[in-house]
C-alpha cells in the first residue's frame, strides 16, 4: 500500500505541537503514536483513527466512515475514514481531536 503524502501533511500540521508524538511505518502506511499508543494512521485508501468504543458512534453516522476491519473481524473503537470524508476540514479536526482525547485516557507505554 502506498503512502498518502497529502494526508500525512494534514496530520502533521494538526499534531505538530502534541507532546509525546512519534511516527513510524505501520499497516502499509504511516502511523502516529502519542505516549506509545496508536492515535491514527494514513494510507492511500484512507485515514485510520482510534476513537475508543465509547466514542465511535457519532463518527460511524458520518458518510465515508466505517468501522475498521482486520482479517475479517470488526475492530471496536477504530474507524476507517475515506478520503472524501476526511477532506471535510471540520470532520477531520473533530476526528483527530476525539482521538487525542481518547488517547489521553490510556496508560503510557
Amino acid at each position: 500500500m502506498a503512502r498518502d503524502k497529502g494526508l500525512e501533511e494534514m496530520i502533521n500540521d494538526k499534531l505538530g505541537a502534541v507532546q509525546g508524538l512519534t511516527q513510524k511505518a505501520m499497516f502499509g502506511g504511516w502511523a502516529w503514536l502519542v505516549s506509545g499508543n496508536l492515535l491514527c494512521g494514513a494510507r492511500t485508501d484512507g485515514l485510520l483513527v482510534h476513537l475508543g468504543r465509547e466514542n465511535e458512534a457519532w463518527a460511524l453516522k458520518s458518510p465515508g466512515i466505517r468501522q475498521m476491519e482486520s482479517r475479517g473481524r470488526q475492530m471496536q473503537g477504530w474507524v476507517r475514514v475515506a478520503p472524501d470524508a476526511y477532506g471535510d476540514d471540520a470532520l477531520f479536526h473533530r476526528l483527530i481531536d476525539a482521538a487525542l482525547a481518547f488517547n489521553r485516557t490510556l496508560p503510557r507505554k
